[in-house]
């Protein structure tokens, strides 16, 4: 035997070898798509045997609905045969035995066999690696996910400490301006209540006595909310509802106001329906006098404020409607917030702290607040609590 024959038997033993043991499915067919060989894998992977498969159209491994643009693919791959992938950028199936469909990668090779054009598919079943392709990109979306809400919170809990910097900066500048300007009165009014001594100056005495009685009330109203917004907060505000007369409660908070009233200012008082109401008496008490107080502060003098009550079988109703100064449209959105103070209200002494308080109160109470106000015309304040039940 010659080297030549004996190297081509070699390579044809070598070729068998390969063929016979590789672990990928491989698959030989002509040009005319007929399948000449087909190895121990592919028998395994497509579950015919050769001899089911040889002779038979190559698109009896395609699934059905792919078999006819499969036909054109492989009449235009033996025009000009090479080796590359088949179908690239594309998701490719293949079809088993029993007719179930599995995901495949596929590789193309080509020769010449007596004068025949050949072509050699290299098959792998890709389902493991789309499942585990699927799972990890499944477990990177839930870590994203999980990373987009760290990134969340994290930026909520800067939000929200820069809210808190920002609120306790608001604090400390709003509290000290409060406090220093009836302190400074009071000082101011001491020093020269102790020059007046003499008689005849009993009525210069009086006026800075009153002034110091007035500044002193100031400091009580803002510590005074400053202790009920803190116990707000801290859920340390108890419910005690009584039965009670709500014409007469409303009288007593009318003749506790008047001591605030501006020259001229006068409150009309009115009530329509039921007078024995079920309430919280001292919330509904902060409640009330927060709204009277704030009609006041926020009119001048000789304006009317109407004050009306209402209750029946479904709720109560409290209305406070004043002729102040308004409050600016754009910043009405706000009105509620913690310190907050509008523009046209800053040279008016406050905390900025009494609505958060009341529409807190308000709520306790299970009711809803609503207001209109116009600028230079007035603001009314309504609030509907729901009927109670012993």
């Amino acid at each position: 035997m010659s080297e030549e024959s004996k190297s081509y038997l070699e390579s044809e033993a070598g070729f068998r070898a390969l063929f016979q043991f590789a672990s990928i499915g491989i698959l030989v067919t002509g040009q005319g798509g007929q399948i000449k060989l087909v190895n121990p894998s592919a028998e395994k992977l497509f579950g015919y045997t050769a001899s089911e498969l040889i002779g038979q159209s190559i698109e009896i491994l395609i699934p059905d609905h792919l078999r006819t643009q499969h036909v054109h693919h492989r009449e235009v791959y033996f025009e000009k045969p090479k080796a590359r992938p088949m179908g690239l950028g594309m998701k490719l199936y293949a079809r088993k035995k029993d007719g179930s469909v599995f995901p495949v990668e596929i590789s193309l090779g080509s020769y010449e066999l007596s004068g025949n054009k050949m072509a050699m598919a290299f098959v792998t079943d890709i389902t493991q690696r789309l499942a585990a392709e699927n799972e990890l990109k499944k477990i990177n979306e839930e870590l994203e996910d999980r990373i987009r809400e760290r990134t969340l919170e994290l930026t909520k809990a800067l939000s929200s400490e820069k809210e808190l910097n920002e609120m306790k900066s608001r604090f400390v500048s709003i509290a000290s301006h409060e406090f220093r300007t009836p302190l400074s009165a009071i000082l101011s009014s001491i020093s020269l209540v102790d020059r007046y001594t003499e008689q005849g100056q009993e009525e210069k005495r009086v006026k800075h006595i009153e002034r110091i009685k007035s500044s002193v009330k100031n400091l009580t109203d803002i510590l005074n909310d400053f202790l009920s917004l803190d116990k707000l907060e801290q859920g340390k505000v108890e419910i005690e509802n009584s039965w009670f007369n709500l014409p007469d409660f409303c009288e007593d908070i009318i003749e506790e106001v008047k001591g605030m009233l501006k020259h001229g200012q006068h409150i009309h008082y009115t009530h329509q329906g039921d007078t024995e109401i079920l309430m919280d008496k001292k919330i509904l008490r902060n409640i009330m006098l927060n709204l009277l107080s704030n009609a006041t502060k926020y009119s001048e003098e000789e304006k009317e404020i109407e004050f009306t009550t209402q209750a029946d079988s479904s709720q109560t109703s409290v209305t406070v409607k004043d002729q102040g100064i308004g409050i600016p449209e754009e910043e009405q959105k706000n009105l509620f917030g913690k310190f907050f103070r509008a523009r046209n209200a800053l040279n008016i002494q406050g905390t900025g702290l009494g609505l958060n308080i009341l529409k807190r109160y308000v709520e306790l109470l299970d009711g809803k607040i609503h207001f209109k106000s116009k600028l230079e015309e007035g603001t009314t304040f309504t609030i509907d609590f729901p009927l109670k039940k012993q």
